[in-house]
């Protein structure tokens, strides 16, 4: 543990969020860590874990201690009779996914990115899309929590079953989670078929589509009515990735270096936004493409941005898409950046973003750098006014009033914040808006 200086300061992935924490701790075993929470607590200093930085509010922040988990990572154990896998939180997605693969196994559905640490990535509800498969956190079987005392409790089903039904998307309000344990299967094979369509028939058969495919997702481009579509389904086989060619010019020149040079452009010069975003949503032809799980769900994000996702009761995602496309089409707004639609099961994870609802997400970007609030204000009156809840790590303006009312078990998650942790050693200023003190 070291003592930082006023210079050193944690940034997060979108430079959205600043912290200067008094010291930082790399523990390197559950002992340690649950030390470093202990001394912390005596000292009168809140303690926070910080994973890859990829969350864009300030959930992760701290004036206290900051934990980084860089030294708790790897694969625990893997027990193929119970088809579990379990790893320390610290490990990015990225290294559990490769490490699996080669294990003959894989998780059954991810995120759209793997560089976030697993820990990180369940307590904020990271989560794909998905008809019959649902969020990361929904594949935890059992959970390791570091408490405010220094306990180090298990949990799942079984045991310490009040705590695994929350901890599973626990904000880091709950305690430290120091392992995670995964429900896997063998590794199979997708086949990713990408196909432009219009928005017009993209909104009229969302339904067919989402019933039709396991894993369903679609990305308007505003100020056009055009859409790229990606329908990812089980396959036989054999493997056929993308070319290397043909790869590099889809992932890497067209999705992130030119995407990277046009937002540029419309941060400069607003106007030409449309006639960009016109040339942008025609840009990627049509693909199919069959590979192991997590290089099929996931891509290449090099292009920064900032982003709100709002989960809405899947039945309403269309009329609030509808109503987000009127408002910006009457609007000033110049968003160069396109929407993203997906889809989850509903859960039985206390704040789960589909928590008790079949659900569909609806995310807005703005290129970094480019004024983002108005844009992100209009959408988010829609959200909200579809009983909409924001994802816990992007950006939102809603408090403990509001998730009150679209949460049933709010009051269940708060009641096991006071007992687990009272004098507020994991607390921080976005905790105390979204949980109240």
């Amino acid at each position: 543990m070291r003592s930082r200086s006023e210079k050193d300061t944690w940034r997060n992935w979108a430079g959205t969020v600043t912290a200067r924490p008094v010291r930082e701790a790399r523990p390197a075993s559950v002992p340690e860590l649950a030390d470093t929470v202990r001394s912390a607590a005596r000292e009168g200093l809140r303690v926070k874990t910080v994973g890859a930085g990829h969350s864009f509010t300030s959930i992760a922040a701290t004036d206290g201690v900051l934990v980084r988990p860089d030294l708790l990572t790897g694969i625990r154990r893997i027990d193929r009779r119970e088809m579990t896998v379990t790893v320390e939180s610290g490990t990015p997605l990225k290294r559990l996914n490769v490490a699996l693969a080669r294990e003959g196994l894989s998780l059954t559905n991810m995120g759209d990115i793997m560089e976030q640490t697993v820990a990180g990535a369940v307590s904020t509800g990271t989560h794909g899309t998905g008809r019959d498969s649902a969020s990361i956190a929904a594949q935890i079987r059992e959970l390791e929590l570091v408490t405010a005392d220094g306990r180090v409790l298990t949990c799942s089903e079984k045991e310490n079953p009040e705590v695994f039904a929350a901890a599973r998307v626990g904000l880091g309000a709950l305690g430290v989670v120091s392992a995670l344990t995964f429900a896997v299967e063998p590794v199979f094979l997708l086949t990713a078929r990408e196909e432009p369509m219009s928005f017009d028939r993209v909104t009229s058969e969302f339904d067919a589509l989402h019933a039709e495919n396991e894993h369903f997702e679609f990305y308007w481009f505003p100020h056009t009515g055009n859409c790229n579509t990606k329908r990812n389904n089980r396959s036989a086989g054999p493997p056929a990735p993308p070319g290397r060619v043909s790869g590099w010019l889809e992932d890497e020149l067209l999705s992130n270096g030119l995407f990277q040079v046009v937002n540029s452009l419309g941060r400069a010069v607003p106007a030409t936004v449309p006639a960009i975003a016109r040339v942008s949503s025609r840009a990627l032809s049509a693909r199919t493409y069959t590979d192991v799980p997590y290089k099929v769900f996931t891509s290449p994000r090099r292009v920064r941005f900032v982003e709100m996702e709002y989960a809405l009761p899947r039945g309403t995602a269309v009329d609030a898409l509808r109503e987000l496309r009127t408002m910006i089409d009457r609007s000033p707004l110049r968003v160069s950046f396109p929407v993203e639609v997906r889809t989850a099961p509903a859960d039985d994870i206390t704040l789960s973003t589909a928590s008790g609802r079949d659900t569909a997400y609806i995310a807005v970007h703005m290129y970094k750098g480019t004024p983002y609030r108005s844009y992100f204000t209009a959408a988010e009156r829609i959200m909200t006014a579809h009983g909409g809840r924001p994802h816990w790590g992007k950006l939102h303006t809603r408090d403990a009033a509001y998730f009150a009312e679209v949460y049933p078990r709010f009051g269940e998650f708060t009641a096991l914040r006071d007992r687990l942790d009272p004098d507020r050693v994991f607390g921080n200023d976005y905790l105390r808006r979204v949980l109240g003190a």
